[in-house]
Order: C-alpha cells, then structure tokens, then sequence
C-alpha cells in the first residue's frame, strides 16, 4: 500500500454505512478544583468549574464512525426518562433520526458521571439497570433492527457490547444469521455475560482480560506465540476469521487462524483510556469494510487507540490525525 492508496481508502470511508448494535449511555463530567479535604471524612472537596454530558456506550462508537466520514446507524434501547431525552437531543447532533433507538419504561438510561480535577480522574459515579431486556421489548428490538437491514444497504455491523442487558443471545444469533446471509461483516466488542455466544463473526475483539477469563486460560500476556495458539483454537471453535486482541502497553494481536500480526505500542503521554476501545472497534471495522488485511486493520486501529488516549475525556478519533500518522507507517502496512 502506497500513501495515495491510503488516501483513497480513508476517503471510501464515507461510502459505508455502519449498524451500530449496543448499550448506549450518557456520559457526564463534572470538572473542579480541589482545595483541600473534607471535614466530614478523608475525601476531597471538588468545587465544580464545569458541567458537560456527551454521548457513551455504544454512541461513542457512532461518535467515532461519523468522525471517520461514515454514516452510523445507531441501535439500542434507552428508558423513558429525562436521561433518555438527553441522550436523545445528544445523538440529533450526528444523526438526522433516532429511528435505530427504542424506549422502554422498564429500564433507566444509563448515566456514568465523572469528576475530574487537573486532568485526574477522582470518582465515577454509575446510574444504570443491567437486567436483559423483557421478552416483548427484545422482540420489538430484534424486529426494528432486522427492518432496518433489509430497508437499505448496511455495509459493517458492529456489536458494540457494554453488558447493560441490551444485547442479548437471540439478537445475536437472529442478526448474526441475518448479516451472514446477506455478506455482512460483523465486528464484536465483547463482554464476558455473551462472550461464548458471538459465532461465525469476521471480527472478535477483545482485550487480554477478557481474552483469558472468557476462554478460562493461563497465559502471560507477553507470550505471543501462546496466544496464537490459543487463538486458533478459538476461532476454530467459534467461527471467527479475524480474532483481534488489544494488549494495552505491549500494543496489539489480531490472528486469522493460518498466521498473525503483534503489532507493539506506540510510545505516548497517555491521559485517559476510556473509550480507546470504541475507536478501535470503530476503525478496525471501516478497515475491514474496505478490504484491509489483517496487518493494516491492527496497525491503523493501534495508532487510533493511542491518539484518543492522549486525551483526558472521552473523544471520538481524529480522522486527519489518524491518516497522517498512518502515513507515517506507511511503509510498515
């Protein structure tokens, strides 16, 4: 691949229309100073400066995939609440229509509020109902998500898995036999609840630690060669044909059964990594939605990962930052 190529891939990109499946979430950051400690207990007292709620969850995938010049259809189910209108005036901002989104009143929108001081993390606060979905709002789901595939051409669905009870084992085999018939690829972000559920998928990403206790393994995460062994057999009994592993400081694996790539980390001031797993999900399925092998969706994803890290909020990926400094590897893909 020469840098005209590239050019020319990044700029594809927004040919592609990209099903987003997942739990959404409405994440909220509290910025303040702190001045001294509690008289009350050992903590800080955080004089708020700033208040800011931004899309979470599977949203800030959808974040990501428009960010990168695609279109996201964004799918999920939100409560009947005011945290749900929020989220809803929030997704207007990337998408003309909410038609991807239900609303039940038998669960809350989930809200993660953050309070931050000098670019630190202090606390999180989580408000969120992780309970699958009652039976007829899961089939109501399953049908509005079918409707929407079979209403216009959907280039790469992404389950986008934060274990809030939206995803559930008949919507993946349902969708995952729909976009199989129909030469879809699919990408997973997993979690452990449906781990072992996510077969015949062209992409299965997980981290290490969700790698080793979803398998039930022993393995060093710097044995490489171990974990391509183990990687075969999973996909072997799975059906996945490109297992692709984030290994945070030691960079990334991705395994196609016959062969892999580790691709190291790049060196960067890293301020926050909430979300670099949503940039990753999101570029890795744009570059295999346009034919990338299996060395240029792991190095272009790794260098993704590592610019929305460098930043202490939540942050789509940067798509001329991204292009420039995958030209600068250019050589290496």
């Amino acid at each position: 691949m020469n840098k005209i190529e590239l050019e020319e891939i990044f700029e594809s990109f927004s040919k592609l229309n990209v099903l987003i499946i997942g739990d959404v979430m409405v994440d909220a950051y509290v910025w303040g100073k702190v001045d001294r400690i509690s008289p009350e207990a050992p903590v800080p007292i955080v004089s708020c400066v700033k208040r800011e709620s931004r899309l979470g969850g599977a949203a800030n995938v959808a974040l990501n995939i428009k960010s990168l010049g695609a279109t996201p259809i964004l799918c999920s189910v939100i409560g009947e609440d005011e945290k749900g209108k929020e989220f809803l005036n929030l997704l207007s901002e990337i998408q003309e229509e909410n038609y991807g989104i239900v609303a039940s009143d038998k669960r809350r929108t989930t809200v993660k509020t953050r309070f931050i001081s000098d670019n630190q993390h202090l606390i999180r606060v989580d408000e969120e109902d992780t309970h699958e979905l009652a039976d007829e709002i899961e089939v109501e789901f399953i049908n509005h998500i079918k409707s929407l595939i079979e209403k216009q051409v959907i280039h790469a669905i992404i389950f986008e898995d934060y274990d809030k009870g939206v995803i559930t084992k008949n919507l993946i085999e349902e969708i995952t036999n729909l976009a199989n018939s129909k030469s879809i690829p699919i990408s997973v972000d997993p979690k452990k609840r449906h781990y072992n559920d996510y077969k015949n998928v062209s992409l299965f990403k997980p981290n290490f630690k969700e790698f080793v206790e979803g398998s039930n393994l022993l393995l060093e995460k710097g044995d490489i060669q171990g974990l391509f062994d183990e990687a075969k057999k999973f996909q072997n009994e799975m059906g996945i044909k490109k297992l692709f592993i984030t290994l945070s400081e030691l960079g990334v694996f991705i395994s196609n059964e016959k062969t892999y790539e580790h691709i190291p980390a790049v060196v960067r001031q890293i301020a926050d990594v909430s979300g670099a797993g949503d940039t990753v999900i999101s570029v890795a399925t744009l570059c295999l939605a346009t034919g990338m092998n299996a060395r240029q969706i792991a190095a272009i994803s790794n260098l993704a990962g590592g610019i929305v890290c460098e930043i202490p909020v939540v942050v789509p990926i940067n798509k001329e930052q991204l292009l420039a400094e995958s030209g600068k590897i250019i050589d290496k893909l």
